[in-house]
């Protein structure tokens, strides 16, 4: 190739310059140009699919995914696009997780509590005018036929019509309905009943593998609009027209059969006569799950008492396991038993940890059976008498309270033992040789101190116990029942199980939106008593300020 030669024939000064400038230019350019189309094609499939499921959620009216969907793959392609933001792509894929999975669900569980969502009310309002709007009906005047299926070997159907008259069809989707089809060249011979033997291409179903793909040919519609003709059971196929029309400007649902207009009605297309359409949506409805729980007849009765045994509960649950696991703490960190000894001795304390608590409860429940378990067996055996663990409010309880301790237990011993081993011995050799006694220590030094490093860990714990719902379930199932209630509850109900009755035993289906609603009354109380928690936990700190 000829090269841009000066006055004396030797390349030229400036373009020799200029060709070793745009080539370092183009360097780091050609060593980040694979990263830049990988993130590009990563980022490309990404907003692909989020696109695609944005779009479903739209169209199924699902707003807050969708809403949700769109801020998360907007936050992904702003990170990912610009340089500044180099150190949030390590974040990304956690924060993106954190939204979905996290903050989500709460934003979604706080607007449920305004809402119907219920079993009733499972579907949003688009995906509700959908299903309505399949319904059809058969005009007057209009012909019903009997039919018979025809199957291909790529799986494509046919029906054979006969009406009351005798008229016969065959009917094949997105093709015209072919009249007087027996002079068809295609179409066999027929049998007794006018029904051919073979169609060419297809092979005549039985009734029973009729039955089989019944639900696939009610989806189908034979011939072409508007002239198609609907299965609608075994016997009995038509030309049915669709029955009801949304009208967007109305945002009403119009019969097109009685020309009945049907309006929004808190998630039900409601009449102006009362009748109402199927199947209903989830919409707002305010404060009303709100005003259920605090002012609904059925409510009011049992609900303080149920309030109180859960505080309760979880109150004896934490000082009961925190009590005993400190006790073997302090037991086994004795420095006269030797250390082997008192490794084995922990591990062997620690199994009721590691067992699925599942198992556990159950196991328990079966051996405070009153007839056949072995507690009660024993008990009897040396006292004459057998608790009635599952039948008595105040048996249930202590039950409850024993099983929950033999689970938690382990944990307490567990932290305190690793809080004993943190405070400096000197801290109670001082106090010995100032002549305090060994109870002094331990109550005016070492429970202070060890206070303050357990103290939130006993707040979570209490927590934890508050919505303890597995061992009340597993165990007694809230029993026993109290009397005269209006509605469902038991002794040992705390409020996660009661809320359970209410939401999904009371016999309404799941009601969702009132569940949410008692979630948020449980969040909110949960979060005041863990306040005064943390105030008296800084006192405790105030307290090991002066030992």
């Amino acid at each position: 190739m000829s090269q841009k030669r000066g006055l004396g024939g030797k390349p030229s000064f400036f373009f020799s310059l200029g060709a070793r400038s745009i080539k370092r230019l183009l360097a780091p350019l050609s060593d980040a140009l694979p990263r830049i189309v990988f993130r590009l094609t990563c980022l490309a499939i990404l907003d692909g699919f989020a696109l695609w499921f944005f779009w479903k959620t739209v169209i199924d009216g699902i707003w807050f995914l969708a809403a949700a969907i769109a801020i998360i793959t907007l936050g992904i392609n702003v990170i990912f696009l610009r340089e500044d933001l180099h150190p949030f792509r390590w974040l990304a894929p956690g924060l993106a997780l954190m939204l979905l999975m996290v903050i989500y669900p709460i934003a979604y569980t706080i607007y449920t509590a305004f809402t119907n969502y219920s079993d009733t009310n499972l579907l949003t309002k688009q995906q509700a005018i959908s299903a309505i709007e399949k319904e059809v009906y058969l005009p007057e005047g209009g012909i019903s036929y009997k039919w018979t299926a025809f199957r291909s070997s790529e799986g494509k159907f046919i029906i054979w019509l006969i009406s009351e008259d005798g008229q016969m069809l065959l009917a094949k989707p997105e093709e015209p309905i072919q009249h007087s089809p027996q002079n068809n060249p295609d179409v066999g011979t027929l049998d007794q009943e006018n029904i051919p033997l073979t169609i060419k291409g297809y092979q005549r179903l039985s009734r029973i593998e009729s039955v089989r793909y019944l639900q696939e040919l009610s989806d189908i519609e034979f011939g072409l609009p508007p002239d198609t003709i609907t299965i609608r059971s075994l016997d009995v196929a038509a030309q049915y027209e669709r029955r009801y029309h949304f009208d967007r400007l109305k945002d009403a649902i119009i019969d097109l059969e009685t020309g009945e207009t049907y309006r929004a009605v808190e998630g039900t297309f409601t009449s102006s006569s009362g009748i109402t359409l199927s199947p209903s949506f989830h919409a707002p409805i305010g404060w009303r799950n709100f005003y259920r729980l605090f002012a609904g007849v059925a409510i009011q009765g049992p609900l303080f008492r149920v309030f109180i045994w859960t505080i309760e509960f979880a109150f004896l649950a934490v000082f009961t396991t925190f009590a005993f696991g400190l006790l073997l703490a302090v037991l086994f960190n004795d420095p006269v038993i030797h250390p082997s000894y008192r490794k084995a001795i922990r591990s062997i304390l620690l199994l009721p940890y590691v067992i699925p608590f599942y198992l556990s409860i159950l196991t328990w429940r079966g051996m405070m059976n009153p007839h056949v378990g072995i507690i009660n067996k024993i008990l009897e055996s040396l006292i004459k008498f057998s608790p009635p663990w599952l039948s008595d409010p105040g048996w249930a309880k202590a039950g409850i309270l024993l099983i929950n301790l033999w689970l938690g237990f382990p944990y307490m011993l567990l932290i305190t033992t690793g809080a004993l081993q943190a405070i400096p011995s000197e801290i109670n050799d001082a106090a010995e040789i100032d002549g305090a006694s060994e109870w002094q220590r331990f109550w005016y030094i070492t429970l202070p101190l060890l206070l303050i490093s357990v103290g939130p860990l006993l707040i979570f714990s209490f927590a934890f116990n508050f919505n303890n719902f597995n061992v009340i379930y597993l165990f007694n199932s809230g029993g026993p029942p109290m009397p005269n209630t209006p509605s469902p509850v038991g002794h040992t109900d705390i409020l996660i199980s009661y809320s359970f009755r209410l939401a999904f035993e009371g016999g309404r289906g799941g009601d969702y939106g009132f569940a949410s609603a008692i979630t948020i009354i449980i969040f909110i109380v949960l979060a005041i008593i863990t306040l005064f928690q943390f105030r008296y936990a800084r006192i405790w700190e105030e307290l090991s300020e002066n030992v």
